[in-house]
């Protein structure tokens, strides 16, 4: 079970480099993770074990050669060797050992799972509490995002407000422009009638004094006796239509 701390551990630190190293080509120009090409690091699980420490990669690199036996055979002919030839010297400290090892070994079956879940509770909470701040960080930016682009989306209705603005403006000039046009053409129109008027009144005073002047020279050329002739012969006429009556 120590083993697979150390394991965790070491993988751990693997992935923490190998994060760093590739975090220049990892993302681009503008900024965002290639997730295709790169993508995000995940916590390696170690492999299995045998006899609580050694690792079953060891002995697989013996099965191809020596089979099943061989890595058994290897480890009990090392340790034959290291104590035929006195290369390990058992001495008290030999025993100290052994007796120490046996604890060891107790207390790794009796202990060992509990600790390995309680270690697997502890790894799994960092990982939880790194990547619940991970997740808040890309809510985050998604709530930046989307602000942006109500922004974004304010800007352009400001726009449009500005585009109405200009058109209402536009309208006023056009309404300004046809109301002084009118006005121009009602004064123009008023002169001309004034004009008119002004000629239909000359024409007027010019026949008055005309006829006046006519009458008048008339009158004065009809004499007293022409004028009682013209008397007595109206007198005749309506005695002839009062006859005839």
């Amino acid at each position: 079970m120590l083993s697979r701390v150390a394991f965790r551990s070491a993988a751990a630190r693997q992935s923490t480099s190998t994060a760093i190293a590739v975090r220049g080509s990892a993302s681009d120009v503008s900024g965002v993770r290639d997730e295709k090409n790169f993508p995000r690091p995940v916590r390696g699980e170690p492999g299995k074990v045998r006899l609580g420490f050694l690792p079953e990669e060891w002995f697989q690199f013996f099965h191809s050669k020596t089979g099943v036996t061989g890595p058994y055979t290897f480890g009990v002919g090392l340790v034959t060797y290291l104590c035929s030839k006195e290369i390990y010297v058992m001495e008290h400290e030999y025993y100290s050992g052994l007796s120490l090892l046996l604890m060891v070994y107790v207390a790794t079956k009796k202990l060992g799972p509990k600790v390995a879940v309680w270690l697997d509770k502890e790894v799994d909470a960092v990982e939880n509490q790194w990547n619940e701040g991970r997740n808040e960080t890309i809510k985050a930016l998604e709530d930046a995002v989307k602000s942006e682009k109500e922004a974004q989306w304010r800007a352009e209705g400001q726009e449009l407000l500005i585009q109405a603005k200009k058109e209402n403006v536009l309208l006023q000039l056009e309404a300004a422009y046809r109301e002084r046009l009118m006005n121009t053409y009602n004064e123009v129109k008023r002169r001309l009638d004034y004009q008119l008027e002004k000629t239909n009144l000359e024409r007027r005073l010019s026949q008055r004094q005309m006829v006046d002047w006519v009458v008048s020279n008339v009158t004065k050329a009809i004499t007293p006796d022409q004028e009682k002739q013209n008397l007595d012969r109206c007198i005749a006429d309506l005695t002839a239509l009062a006859a005839r009556k």
